[in-house]
């Protein structure tokens, strides 16, 4: 058998294209003592990865990257042949993990494998926290949400839909997906950020101010929203995905007086810090996917062959709700 993984070749300047990849074949790997051999089934790729391709990803070295799998050979007796683990050594075929660099699966019965790398994985954990620790969101208050037709965007309003949040209001990058936010999602109001100023929009959709801003993109949909928040509003920095292929783009332009004036707070994290809330984000979370009452938003793109396209699909904003590569099954 021969295993794939992707290795970047070189630095993008703006969007990253099919050339800056490569595709390295290599016989499977063996597991030594400690370690076991997983054929992943799922890959995701983030918008984080473009920010990693400027100087965190090693040239030449296959990319990490999260992943789902099955464990086909071990040397590790905590992690027993046939298991379905979570890992980070994604972008390859086979990966050969330790315990401490992979998670076993709970497999709660109804809830569909992909779930685990969209609702239930680090997409939903950073929505859930995003929420629940650093907005501390309160029954009854307004949110707005960035980049709102992807997958932290959607898990997001799914998620402020479920704890009680008043008015939930979105941005997407086209009419389809704010179709698609209002009447699958459930947002109340949504609109298409390129259809004019952010500030002008978001005003005609939340013309009372908002409560919560959750933000993916940075950039002018900051400025906006910071115009736009009530007395105590808070701002939750998730990324700046605007400015990942645009690194020339403008600072942000705000009255910094605001933030004073009306007791606003900004704060950032990184949903690592979090791990420790991935058994809340399931109780959570599992109830309601096994009622219906929360859905995953995910586009999957079949086959280990199209990771790259999946990835350049994704930074295009291509997809709706989280995108998830898949392996291709036997005939397929």
């Amino acid at each position: 058998m021969t295993a794939l993984t992707v290795h970047q070749t070189a630095r993008p300047t703006g969007f990253p294209a099919p050339a800056h990849f490569r595709f390295v074949e290599s016989p499977v790997p063996e597991p030594s003592r400690g370690t076991a051999l997983v054929e992943n089934l799922y890959w995701s790729v983030d918008p984080y990865h473009r920010e990693m391709m400027d100087g965190d990803f090693e040239l030449n070295a296959p990319l990490e990257g999260r992943a789902l799998g099955r464990i086909v050979a071990s040397r590790e007796p905590s992690l027993p042949e046939g298991e379905l683990v979570f890992h980070r050594k994604g972008w390859r075929t086979h990966s050969v993990v330790t315990a401490a660099e992979s998670r076993r699966l709970p497999l709660h019965e109804g809830v569909p494998l992909s779930a685990y790398l969209s609702v239930l994985g680090g997409t939903g954990l950073t929505a859930y926290v995003g929420l629940t620790r650093i907005a501390r969101l309160r029954e009854g208050d307004d949110v707005f949400v960035s980049a709102a037709a992807g997958g932290v965007g959607t898990a997001t309003g799914r998620f402020a839909r479920l704890l009680g949040a008043g008015r939930v209001i979105g941005s997407a990058g086209s009419p389809s997906k704010v179709r698609h936010l209002i009447e699958q999602v459930g947002y109340d109001a949504a609109f298409d950020y390129r259809s004019g100023p952010v500030a002008d929009l978001l005003t005609k959709a939340a013309p009372d101010g908002i409560d919560v801003f959750v933000d993916n993109v940075g950039g002018e949909h900051l400025g906006a929203a910071i115009g736009a928040l009530r007395e105590r509003g808070r701002v939750v920095r998730i990324g700046t995905v605007g400015q990942y292929n645009t690194p020339d783009t403008p600072p942000v332009v705000f009255d910094h007086a605001d933030v004073v004036e009306k007791s606003l707070r900004i704060e950032g994290f990184l949903v690592r810090d979090y791990a420790d809330l991935q058994e809340e984000l399931y109780e959570f979370a599992v109830p309601h996917l096994l009622s219906g009452a929360l859905v995953p938003d995910e586009t999957v793109v079949d086959g280990f062959e199209r990771i790259v396209e999946a990835f350049l699909l994704m930074l295009r904003g291509g997809n709706t709700g989280k995108i998830l590569v898949r392996a291709a099954g036997p005939g397929d």
